[in-house]
């Protein structure tokens, strides 16, 4: 059965052409277009698509308000279109908020051009967020896309760990004693919720992509102005974005939120965002590094490639924490972390937008708790301000 789109966008051109690519790809299907917001909110409504492809600056109704229209009446996955701009990123933040699931860049010359680019992006952001609407039917396709991504991408890994001076998890695999047996094995996500481990800690650290600006905005305004300890969030997001999104959380936050800048000198109660684009890394003296790093790697910033050096200079004193996202990015990292006796604590399946990231980490072995996002920040705080 075909994933069903509906295609809002108020450039006939725009409309044709993402047409054309989702009615060349397997599994997909446009079953109608909309000109404005309205139109939009109309059709979901009407036709109860698998997903709605969402431009924020139409006629009528923009895609902010058609999207939280939607919401409010029709609960549907939507992937925004949004412009590579400072005001570009805060609408796009804005629409994310009103309930988006996702967004990609709208760039008309390579959705115009020959380049699969665009049309790779697309249809593998279709498949990922449709999955909330019919997770059931489409359950084998989402299970496959961390294992893919694993094992296509250990030598890029091998480069970056290698100039990080960090031994790969590619080789460098953490083990679990035999005896020992994880709470997220043997207890439900709610079982946990409420007891803390009395450990104490000196950093968190957090992943996301996917669903990740919602679901980290959930987390951090949780904690408290005097929360014990830094903050390092590798959340996978364009650069135009990245500042945007740390500004907001700064002003939605009682910490404190800036992106991360090289040399930065970690201080308790501030969250460091990795710019877009660039590799976050931790050195000595609780001092950060921010650079483009290796070409190759399909994460900038990557997740593994920050908690390796993490591993390499908190050891386990980390509580490090996976959102929801595509792919299994942060897995490889988390198992160095583990192995040096750090917390590992993730997103649940059902409170996930793609369960990807935290699916990863829970395969792997290693989680301590898993919880529902709405439970995260609470237990962040009794667990580290009151461990």
């Amino acid at each position: 059965m075909s994933i069903k789109v509906l295609i809002v966008d108020d450039s006939q051109f725009f409309r044709r052409r993402i047409g054309s690519i989702i009615d060349n790809a397997i599994g997909l299907e446009v079953i109608d277009y909309a000109a404005d917001g309205q139109q939009g909110v109309d059709k979901t409504v009407a036709l109860r698509p698998d997903v709605v492809m969402m431009d924020i600056e139409m006629p009528v109704k923009n895609g902010i308000e058609a999207t939280r229209e939607i919401m409010q009446k029709c609960p549907t996955p939507i992937l925004m279109f949004s412009s590579l701009t400072h005001e570009g990123a805060k609408a796009t933040l804005d629409a994310l908020e009103a309930g988006a699931a996702d967004f990609l860049p709208k760039k008309f010359e390579e959705i115009a051009g020959s380049s699969t680019v665009a049309a790779d992006l697309i249809t593998a952001r279709i498949n990922a967020i449709s999955g909330r609407r019919s997770m059931h039917r489409r359950a084998s396709l989402k299970s496959e896309t961390p294992r893919t991504e694993v094992t296509s991408r250990p030598q890029a890994l091998k480069e970056a760990f290698s100039r990080t001076g960090v031994a790969s998890p590619v080789r460098a695999r953490a083990k679990v004693p035999p005896t020992s047996v994880r709470p997220s094995q043997r207890q439900s996500p709610s079982d946990t919720v409420d007891k803390a481990s009395g450990k104490r800690y000196t950093m968190l650290a957090i992943a996301s992509s996917t669903g990740g600006p919602v679901a980290l905005q959930s987390v951090l305004t949780q904690l408290p102005a005097n929360f014990p300890v830094p903050i390092l969030l590798v959340q996978h997001m364009p650069s135009a974005f990245t500042n945007a999104f740390a500004e907001r959380l700064d002003r939605l936050c009682k910490i404190s939120v800036k992106e991360a800048s090289n040399g930065d000198v970690l201080k308790p109660g501030h969250a460091y965002l990795a710019p877009g684009g660039m590799q976050m890394l931790l050195e000595r003296g609780n001092k950060l590094k921010v650079t483009p790093g290796p070409e190759n790697l399909n994460y900038k910033p990557s997740a593994d490639v920050t908690y390796a050096t993490v591993a390499k200079h908190n050891d386990g004193n980390t509580l490090a924490l996976v959102l929801t996202g595509m792919g299994a990015d942060g897995c490889d990292g988390a198992k160095l972390l583990n192995g040096k006796g750090a917390t590992i604590w993730a997103q649940d399946e059902a409170s996930s937008v793609v369960y990807g990231m935290p699916q990863a980490v829970k395969k792997a072995g290693i989680t301590d708790k898993v919880l529902a996002i709405n439970n995260i920040g609470s237990s962040l705080v009794k667990e580290i301000c009151h461990g």
